[in-house]
């Protein structure tokens, strides 16, 4: 696989629109991913450490703060070997989300099948694209319509 192929049309580009927890401990993350045709994606069952994570780079733009943590590391991998990440592609793998993240420099590599937050988590870090497939965005009504039918 090509890194610099061009966009597969079955993803969309997105961006995080919202990030906060299901529980009042914060023990467990949402995220809301939004297309630019406004299109959402919620995504959950993610820690709250995580969901702290996306949500202080969304905001601050910055790298992760201390104390260190796994993304720090891939950010000091990365720099040590001249790799840049230059996208983030989100799909399901059975029952979970899984992504592949695409990275360049002296050499293209891909890393194929690791979890869809780490990966977002990295994408808002480097503020680069996330792409999700186009299957698992709805219009926001229909969402609270599924949502609605859980209660």
């Amino acid at each position: 696989m090509d890194i610099s192929q061009a966009q597969e049309p079955d993803y969309e580009s997105v961006r995080v629109e919202y990030v906060g927890f299901v529980d009042p401990y914060a023990m467990e993350g949402v995220a809301v991913l939004k297309s630019d045709d406004g299109k959402e994606f919620h995504m959950r069952a993610f820690s709250g450490e995580v969901a702290r994570y996306i949500a202080s780079m969304a905001e601050d733009n910055c790298e992760p703060a201390a104390p260190p943590s796994i993304y720090g590391m891939v950010s000091e991998i990365c720099e040590e070997n001249e790799l840049v990440l230059v996208k983030a592609k989100v799909y399901e793998s059975g029952q979970v989300l899984r992504a592949s993240l695409y990275l360049t420099g002296r050499k293209d590599i891909v890393l194929r099948n690791y979890r869809a937050s780490d990966a977002i988590t990295l994408a808002t870090m480097y503020n680069i694209p996330i792409l999700i497939r186009r299957n698992l965005l709805a219009d926001p009504m229909e969402r609270m319509h599924d949502l609605d039918s859980l209660v």
